[in-house]
């Protein structure tokens, strides 16, 4: 009997999937009578080989032109006239073109921008054309609705562009209607593109002066009262509206909070997308390479809208990068560093193929302040949507979170790699017909991906019922049948249009919602550009109404939230484009609230929010010298070895802090980036530093500075200066690598000793740090070995160095082999640690590797073993590591920073990043390739592949150019046809599961327990960090920064962090702060963080590669801060709640940094007791 049950068990789950119903059903041109195709046909004179937009389609616009409560739908043609389908009700259109009078006048027509123009409350029509060759012919129309038929019953429409001053012929895509000036009348923006025949992908000089045919256009709003209606007059030159580009996605929101309207553009190709930032005097300023790292390239449509609920404004922008192997590796080129090069000489953004997602973090802290930034498509999961048009944030389930849907889809595809190597050679020879027929097509889904509420984004294309292959491209939401849900149409290229019909509202589980239609002033009669917010159950929404988003569309301009379960709306607050704020308490739910503006209510001012409390940190602005500028040369690594993820040479700079003067203040020590040395930064009195140059300073310095350690070698109560010799600029094994060893006189002047055996070890290394591990009294040393220069990812060896030294004479031993053999070829060492790890008062020492596990040392009496902590899976690209009590338990536990999540490489236990190293091609040169798993097909299942371009895997292997004559050949083999297990056979392979930055809970007897930090934390590769209790609660927090600028090319910059505070609410529970709430902003390529003292504050000082150093003080809280005593290793601290907790005093945290040994005295301590390596011990009290 137990089969018969089974079987009836997989019967009744077979049919409950089966029956499960989707969130949305199409809706069939027959059932609801839309029967508009944008056909497009190619000829000889007008196709994709010489007009490339040839199939970038047409838009939608949602309007209630009869007012009868229902939105109608008008879709814009390229080839075939405009339609415009009035709503019956249940999903019932008419085709009123003819009758309306509103069919495009053959023109090539874009965008549809509905608005009431004359605000005589009937919804008019603008749409934008472009394409024709006659001027006449791209004259924009403008539709006012005359109001309805009475014989017909139908609206009916006059063309009257002229009139009004709109009938722009200068290839206009869009327009989008605002007030940018606050006098209260609708302006507009044009967004223009024309391919002009010259190449749109070169670097040259931007064109700023207005000049250029492909500059936007602003007309403003005059009303003439001679005429009864608007007249709009061009003032472009005089608003700053002068740079060049290629748009094709235009938005308008209030970015930076000040009550004034700007404007982000999507350009296409290389020019630059655009942030006009209004000035509030009738000016606009482009901001958009200080407020955004990077930006899509070719950039499509746009949606600005609010994803997270915190009340700022975040930006989507779709690309074209494919997410199955197949269709990237016939799209994606090899992408040169002199790409980035020529970048910055131009002053051109850092731009990548792929949809972008601008998450808002805040303000930044400082009198500045402005919007911060962090690029996150990666992170969300929506990075990779293929040849995208339209993006729209919108609430598609009700769950009270803005969803994303995508449009996407071309009939040809001008990006096959082959068909671009074909048309080179046949456009001469063959027939036009036959290179068409040689284009593939780019029809697949378009993508829905419900918001998880945590940043992310789960595909829910298949679920949702959007799995269904199409060639999309404008895009619009609207609820077409006032079940108070969203529905979408879509325009599509060369097939019907798609009518989804939203059944959330008929799910067994209800949600709810409250949807807000806005009357507002006699010359903006909608409410453009109000802000409304939502206060329900601690919660908070905003929406920004505009409906001019995504690509050439207008949605619906009823402001839609939905509420999930919540039954009840505490308030809702309008800020009117006047400024005026109106409450309205108890809106209800369910229900379309129609809100008047009322003159009554209060103007309030609008500014930028203001923090409620101080950050914890306050930028140190007056440190004199400190303001310093780590500078180094840009050595390409890409040009020995092709195929490496990032470089080796751009790690800078090291930091070490300590008193090097004995004056009781702390110094600074930033090592030096080739060809410059390292310098000294000393404290006065006054808290600014005065920097003193090293010795040898006149002399070009050949190698990278790696870590520093301060230390009292030779015992006589000074700090000497040991810098470890890093990067990859030379040959291995040369004296470029010799290290550097400084001794104090004890006032701070320093000698290098020069031939010595300790310092002349010749590898390139990464960190050196101290620790007395044989407990003889004196400090010994371990140097981390990071690279074989152009071997990467060989393994190399690391060193322990005995400190030997007598009276007069400094003398460390190498004694690796007999204390720590094991270590010789351990791999690529990034960071380590030295700390206690059993409580058996003997440093042990834990390592952080490149492409491997966490290395944990156990000391036994001065021998150093490996052993095993359980975590030897969790493999990475590990960067740095400190320790800290983080559970109040009494040992040691420790921040591991990784790569994190937000970027191509992201990879799981199952399926990780590999590489494998061998000379393949047999000419005498290591090659090593990396790779990843991607999905064969469209969400299809996942096979291990190459992560880099044909073009560049060739550059490295040219041998195999045979093997793999054209792209689609190497685009179909994997990792394992590529390289046959004979051709694999000896290979040194290496691989990675697991790229979270996250923390090790010490379980005891050397065990450790893996925690990934907040999502927050994974924006980006994390190196330098500091664990210290920030506010006072008795539990460690913990700050850390990053970034890297050097990945390689085809990777792309990993630039989403701007320095972090993580809150321990308790037991290793960690809640990440805003930028506001902190303060502790490191928006660059951040590579060291060290605490120290400046004046009586404690402090943070952050090392940036090739920009400033930043230092931040203490502000909201400000402890005492206790320095520790030579000789002492760690404290144990008794909190007043009666736990207690370890803290450290080893030298060495985080990445190529040093802090002061010091602890902060919290009104949460009872008492400090500072330990000495020989035992004795101090006690500190409040």
């Amino acid at each position: 009997m137990k089969p018969c049950f089974f079987g009836v068990a997989c019967l009744f789950l077979l049919l409950g999937c089966q029956s499960r119903p989707t969130l949305f059903e199409s809706v069939t041109p027959e059932k609801s009578g839309i029967r508009f195709a944008n056909h497009i046909a190619e000829t000889e004179q007008l196709n994709i080989l010489n007009y490339e937009y040839l199939y970038n389609g047409g838009g939608v616009g949602v309007g209630d032109f009869n007012n009868d409560s229902l939105p109608d739908l008008y879709f814009t043609g390229n080839m075939v006239p405009n339609k415009l389908y009035l709503n019956k009700g249940n999903f019932k259109f008419e085709d009123i073109t003819e009758a309306a009078g509103v069919d495009g006048a053959g023109r090539w027509s874009k965008g549809a921008s509905i608005v009431d123009i004359n605000n005589d409350g009937l919804m008019d029509i603008y749409v934008c054309t472009a394409v024709l060759p006659d001027s006449n012919a791209r004259k924009n129309l403008l539709y006012i609705n005359r109001g309805i038929n009475k014989a017909t019953g139908l609206p009916v429409f006059e063309e009257s562009a002229a009139a009004y001053g709109l009938a722009d012929a200068s290839n206009t895509h869009m327009a989008a209607f605002f007030d940018y000036d606050n006098d209260g009348d609708l302006d507009v923006y044009l967004l223009l593109n024309d391919l002009d025949g010259t190449y749109p992908n070169e670097f040259r000089p931007i064109r700023k002066d207005g000049s250029w045919p492909n500059t936007d256009k602003l007309l403003e709003n005059r009303f003439d009262s001679t005429l009864g209606h608007a007249v709009f007059s061009d003032v472009s030159a005089r608003a700053g509206i002068l740079i060049e580009g290629h748009g094709l996605g235009v938005s308008i929101a209030d970015i930076n909070q000040d009550g004034w309207k700007d404007i982000y553009v999507s350009n296409d190709y290389l020019s630059n997308n655009i942030l006009y930032i209004n000035n509030g005097n009738g000016t606009f300023t482009d901001q958009s390479c200080i407020y955004f790292k990077h930006t899509s390239k070719n950039a499509m449509g746009n949606d600005i809208a609010d994803i997270n609920n915190d009340g700022y404004a975040d930006i989507i922008e779709t690309d074209m990068m494919p997410a199955d192997n197949y269709r990237l590796k016939m799209m994606h080129s090899d992408i040169s560093y002199q790409t980035f090069q020529n970048s910055d000489r131009f002053g051109y953004q850092y731009q990548y193929p792929r949809n972008t997602l601008q998450l808002n973090q805040g303000f930044s802290p400082g009198d500045s302040a402005r919007p911060v930034f962090s690029e996150i498509a990666y992170l969300s999961g929506v990075a990779q949507t293929d040849w995208s048009w339209s993006p729209l944030l919108a609430d598609m389930d009700n769950d009270g979170f803005r969803d994303l849907i995508v449009s996407n889809g071309l009939p040809k595809d001008m990006s096959d790699k082959d068909f671009m190597a074909y048309r080179q050679n046949a456009v001469a020879n063959a027939p036009l017909t036959t290179v068409l027929q040689q284009l593939s097509e780019v029809k697949i889904s378009n993508y829905i991906y419900r918001n998880n509420g945590d940043l992310q984004f789960t595909d829910m294309t298949k679920a949702w019922g959007w799995d269904f292959p199409t060639f999309s491209a404008g895009m619009a939401y609207a609820d077409l049948d006032g079940d108070g849900d969203l529905d979408v149409v879509i325009n599509n290229s060369n097939m019907p249009v798609t009518l989804l019909r939203n059944k959330e509202s008929e799910a067994k589980i209800q949600t709810h919602y409250l949807r807000v239609a806005l009357k507002g002033t006699a010359f903006n009669r909608h409410g453009i550009g109000a802000n409304i917010s939502l206060f329900y159950q601690g919660k908070q929404q905003n929406t920004e109404l505009t409906p001019y988003r995504g690509y050439l569309s207008t949605v619906e301009t009823a402001a839609h939230f939905g509420l999930g379960n919540s039954t009840k709306v505490d308030s809702l607050v309008i800020h009117w484009p006047d400024h005026r704020r109106q409450v309205i308490k108890n809106p209800g739910i369910d229900r379309v609230l129609q809100v008047s503006y009322d003159t009554s209510a209060p103007v309030v001012p609008v500014h930028p929010p203001q923090a409620t409390s101080p950050s914890l940190f306050a930028e140190v602005k007056n440190a004199g010298d400190l303001r310093f500028v780590f500078s180094e040369i840009d050595f390409i690594d890409f040009d020995i070895q092709k195929l490496l993820p990032h470089k080796f040479t751009q790690y800078g700079p090291s930091l070490a802090a300590g008193d090097l003067n004995s004056d009781g203040l702390d110094d600074l020590v930033v090592g030096g980036g080739s060809p410059f040395h390292a310098s000294a930064f000393f404290q006065q009195p006054n808290g600014k530093f005065i920097r003193k140059k090293m010795p040898g300073f006149n002399e070009p310095q050949l190698q990278d500075d790696a870590g520093i350690c301060l230390l009292d070698a030779d015992q006589d109560g000074d700090l000497d200066i040991y810098i470890a010799s890093g990067g990859a600029e030379n040959e291995p094994q040369t004296k470029a690598y010799t290290d550097h060893f400084y001794l104090n006189d004890g006032k701070g002047n320093f000698t290098e000793l020069s031939n010595t055996d300790f310092t002349n070890n010749r590898t390139s290394k990464s960190c050196v740090i101290a620790a007395d591990y044989d407990r003889d009294g004196d400090l010994d040393i371990f140097l981390g070995g990071r690279i074989l220069p152009g071997q990467y990812p060989m393994p190399v060896s690391s060193f322990i160095y005995r400190n030997d030294s007598k009276a007069g004479k400094i003398i460390f031993t190498d004694v690796t082999r007999t204390v720590a053999p094991e270590m010789q070829h351990i791999g690529m060492i990034t960071s380590a640690r030295w700390s206690d790890m059993n409580n058996d008062n003997q440093p042990d020492l834990l390592l952080t590797t490149d492409w491997g596990s966490i290395q944990v040392f156990r000391n036994e009496k001065g021998v150093l073993k490996k052993v095993s902590t359980g975590q030897e899976q969790q493999t990475g690209w590990w960067n740095s590591i400190t320790a800290a009590d983080l559970d109040n338990d009494g040992d040691m536990d420790y921040v591991v920073g990784n790569y994190g999540n937000n970027g191509f490489l992201q990879p799981r236990p199952e399926t990780p990043v590999r590489g494998y190293a061998k000379d393949f091609d047999n000419n005498s040169s290591l090659d090593a390739v990396f790779s990843t798993y991607l999905p064969t097909g469209v969400r299809g299942p996942l096979k291990e592949y190459p992560i880099v371009a044909r073009d560049l895997f060739l550059k490295e292997l040219t041998v195999f150019k045979e093997r793999y004559p054209n792209y689609a050949s190497y685009a179909k083999s994997d990792i394992g046809q590529l390289f046959p297990e004979q051709l694999m056979n000896n290979a040194y392979k290496v691989q990675a599961t697991n790229f979270h930055t996250g923390w090790l809970e010490n379980k005891g007897n050397f065990q450790l327990e893996w925690h990934t930090l907040p999502i927050e934390a994974q924006f980006a590769p994390v190196y330098g960090m500091v664990a210290r209790d920030f506010n006072g609660d008795g539990w460690v927090d913990i700050a850390l920064c990053g970034n890297e600028y050097s990945m390689a090319p085809y990777l792309g910059r990993y630039d989403a962090l701007n320095g972090l505070v993580l809150l321990n609410k308790s037991k290793g529970q960690f809640q990440a702060l805003s930028l506001p709430e902190s303060g502790l902003w490191i928006p660059g390529n951040a590579k060291s963080l060290v605490e120290m003292s400046i004046g009586k504050n404690y402090a943070l000082v952050a090392g940036q590669n090739r920009d400033m150093l930043k230092a931040f003080s203490a502000q909201r809280y400000s402890f005492p801060v206790i320095p520790a005593k030579p000789g002492e290793s760690f404290a144990i601290v008794t909190l007043k709640n009666g736990s207690t907790r370890r803290e450290e005093l080893y030298t060495g945290n985080g990445f190529l940094s040093q802090s002061v040994p010091m602890l902060t005295l919290t009104p949460a301590i009872q008492e400090i007791k500072f330990v000495q390596t020989n035992g004795s011990s101090r006690i500190v009290k409040p």
